[in-house]
């Protein structure tokens, strides 16, 4: 099993709310509980979460990588949560956060069975609400989001300042390491490590500006061309402001000094 593998399921125990209510829709009700069942049959086989919604069960299960069995786990998996939990309705999803695009099958329809689960593909998902998210691990897994049209760097920088926001110390370290690793799956190595160099500037000092929403300063321009090394006509018609202004604002700047 992989890092990859390893953290994602620690994620998804971690907020199982947040996946419900952000991704799936669902409405979680006051005594959610986690279910952690190990299922036995021919081999060990444990499902990635399970957890009791009022009179349902809910089932998520996270893929890195295509699986061309995958609905076949998928019933199995189903058949043993039956035995445990007849009489509930029982709803599946698979999560799937791999870099090259999802081929699983996710149903059978063979022999009288008429079988089927959901498959989310996060590339899929607005990063917005997760990166919003009061849970860290909710906002780790923004990186693996939809950015839309959005600056790559500029959602980067901010998916690492709410985990500034919200952890410290040692915690804070782990949230950067699973945002490190998760990130290689989006082609976003460059920009994660361009924001985590940034974290250790003053952030008084660093402007940060909401994922497309606010309009940046002049400071902003400026951490953009010295820090990140961007030319100042790419900063300034992305920033939509007037470069001869900027260039005014920076030689004062120097002279005051």
């Amino acid at each position: 099993m992989g890092d990859k593998d390893i953290i994602s399921k620690e994620i998804l125990k971690n907020i199982a709310k947040d996946i419900s209510r952000h991704i799936l829709n669902i409405e979680i009700s006051e005594d959610m509980e986690l279910i952690d069942k190990e299922f036995t049959r021919i081999e060990k086989r444990d499902a990635d979460l399970i957890f009791k919604n009022g009179n349902e069960i809910i089932h998520i299960e996270i893929q890195n990588n295509n699986h061309k069995q995958m609905h076949q786990r998928m019933l199995r998996y189903l058949s043993d949560i039956l035995f445990e939990y007849e009489d509930l309705e029982v709803k599946q999803y698979l999560l799937y956060i791999g870099e090259w695009q999802c081929n699983m099958k996710n149903s059978i329809n063979k022999d009288g069975l008429d079988y089927s689960y959901a498959i989310i593909d996060m590339k899929n998902i607005s990063c917005e609400e997760l990166i919003q998210s009061d849970n860290p691990s909710a906002v780790v897994l923004s990186i693996l989001c939809d950015f839309e049209d959005k600056d790559k760097q500029m959602v980067v920088n901010t998916i690492l300042r709410r985990l500034r926001e919200l952890s410290e110390g040692q915690a804070f370290r782990n949230y950067l390491k699973m945002v490190n690793i998760l990130s290689s799956n989006r082609n976003l190595k460059d920009e994660v490590k361009k924001g985590v160099d940034m974290l250790t500037v003053d952030v008084e000092k660093t402007p940060f500006y909401e994922i497309g929403f606010e309009k940046a300063t002049f400071e902003n321009a400026i951490v953009m061309i010295k820090d990140f090394k961007l030319a100042i006509d790419d900063v300034v018609e992305k920033l939509d402001i007037k470069k001869e202004e900027l260039l005014e604002y920076m030689k004062n700047k120097e002279e005051s000094k």
